[in-house]
């Protein structure tokens, strides 16, 4: 592997590492907030809410 493919490998780990971390913070605030699964919770509380928003118009 050249060091041009090594460097790319290092930032997208390092991007990852960092959507990992924000992801868990997020998922930790709704579970804090009373969303039981954290994001899971929220996914199903939004569709949920815009079917309904769609019924009413």
């Amino acid at each position: 592997m050249d060091e041009e493919t090594e460097k790319k490998i290092a930032i997208l780990e390092s991007m990852n590492d960092q959507l990992v971390a924000e992801f868990n913070h997020l998922n930790s605030l709704l579970k804090e907030l009373g969303f039981d699964d954290g994001i899971e919770s929220l996914k199903i509380a939004a569709v949920e809410l815009i079917r309904k928003r769609k019924n009413l118009e």
